[in-house]
């Protein structure tokens, strides 16, 4: 018996030579990852003239706060297209969550009589869609979601990438037992979901929470479509007007000065830099709480599914 639990604890051992490239490889992989952002931060406190001067460097030979001390005074600004971000994330990351999780559940149990179609109509999406025109006129002419927060929130609701993730997780991880068990006690199916199924689903509601997150913070797209009312940029829209306009800051300049003066004081590629690094801190702050059962969720919908 000792023999054998030794064969395949050999078995299951990673030679030194090979844990050490592993380690090596993940060490690369994470520098590719991080440099970059490290890159720009550096930039984004390099003095403008040394920008002009020497391009970019990863150390600069002259280090300023006037890409962030401009974003100081332009605080009402990012207030505001900050504040319709972290509204347009917590919403839609809420919303999306209970939606794409129900709708995983119900296609998970084999039993619904429209199981079947119900999947094929998820499924078909996901291969192809109706098209940006047909959304674009839906969402402006039928729904009349121009200039208006739910344009930034509606359309990435629901994703038929994360519906199987969900169905996946629950047909593998719920047994079909404890949902009959409580049906014979006389459990509703709201109260089977609410009371039986989300305690022990953690991993994928977090999975899910986290890549709506991820979408809705990053969303610019939206904006672009829908959004003509400067009060309801969201920061990734203020930052992609920036970067295709270093100019959308000067003409709305809130510091008192002349347009002229406005320009001249500038730092315009540090303030590119910097407003890139105010966009990255808050979601790569979050993403430590939710790695656990975002792994988790991850790996059990792949493993098993």
């Amino acid at each position: 018996m000792k023999e054998a639990e030794e064969g395949v604890s050999k078995l299951n051992r990673i030679a030194k030579k090979t844990n050490l490239t592993f380690n090596i490889i993940f060490i690369l992989l994470s520098l590719i990852c991080i440099l970059p952002v490290v890159f720009v931060f550096m930039i984004s406190i390099t003095s403008e003239n040394s920008l002009t001067r020497y391009g970019y460097q990863f150390i600069p030979r002259e280090f300023s706060a006037d890409s962030y001390l401009f974003l100081w005074g332009e605080i009402e600004t990012i207030i505001k297209a900050l504040g319709v971000s972290v509204f347009v994330t917590l919403a839609g990351t809420v919303i999306g969550v209970l939606l794409t999780t129900t709708m995983g559940y119900v296609l998970s149990r084999r039993s619904y009589k429209l199981n079947g179609f119900l999947t094929y109509m998820v499924f078909i999406p996901m291969i192809f869609n109706g098209g940006m025109i047909s959304s674009y006129v839906i969402n402006t002419n039928l729904l009349g979601l121009r200039d208006s927060v739910w344009a930034l929130i509606l359309p990435l609701l629901v994703s038929s990438f994360n519906v199987i993730i969900c169905k996946t997780f629950f047909r593998t991880t719920i047994p079909d037992s404890i949902i009959e068990s409580a049906k014979i006690d006389g459990a509703s199916q709201l109260n089977i979901f609410a009371r039986i199924v989300v305690p022990i689903s953690k991993p994928v509601f977090a999975t899910i929470g986290l890549f709506l997150c991820f979408g809705y913070w990053n969303d610019w797209f939206q904006s672009s479509l829908y959004i003509n009312n400067t009060n309801l940029f969201s920061l990734q829209a203020l930052l992609n007007s920036i970067q295709r306009n270093i100019q959308y800051l000067a003409n709305n300049p809130t510091a008192g000065l002349s347009l002229q003066q406005y320009k001249n004081l500038m730092p315009q590629e540090g303030a590119r830099m910097a407003i890139a690094i105010v966009i990255i801190l808050p979601i790569a702050c979050a993403y430590p709480f939710f790695q656990k059962y975002f792994i988790s969720g991850l790996t059990i919908g792949a493993v098993k599914g």
